[in-house]
């Protein structure tokens, strides 16, 4: 069920995440302002991304933009302390990909966050549940 999420573990684990792009051509005077630091996220992260919100739409059964109430349920507050050490490993699916879910939706507001998942390997850690459960 979860193939097309799973199916990018091997090039996740492998991957840097992005780069960060920091102006440094620029003298940060009116006439030439520095462009705010930005990172830029590889193509497995963007392919990942992509995978969790088509999810998302192909299975409106789950009801995963709902995601913050799907937390609540099973215990777990919407912030980054409570989804980082939640337990996965006796989560089902729908839990797992409300977390995956809330993180990407919390980026928008906090940049930064789906970025430090990934490095922490939490993502990474959610992914693996949810190949646990699709075998």
């Amino acid at each position: 069920m979860y193939e097309s999420i799973t199916k990018l573990l091997p090039r996740l684990m492998d991957s840097s995440f992005g780069i960060w792009h920091v102006d440094t051509e620029h003298k940060g005077t009116e006439e030439e302002p520095i462009q705010m630091p930005f990172f830029e996220y590889d193509c497995t992260v963007n392919e990942l991304r992509k995978a969790i919100y088509d999810f998302v739409d192909d299975h409106e059964e789950m009801k995963l933009s709902k995601y913050r109430e799907i937390l609540e349920a099973y215990g777990i507050e919407w912030t980054a302390e409570s989804m980082e050490n939640a337990n996965v490993s006796s989560l089902d699916g729908k839990c797992v990909m409300a977390l995956m879910v809330g993180t990407l939706r919390g980026d928008r507001f906090c940049k930064g966050i789906f970025l430090r998942f990934l490095k922490a390997g939490v993502v990474t850690r959610w992914i693996e549940r949810l190949k646990e459960i699709d075998e």
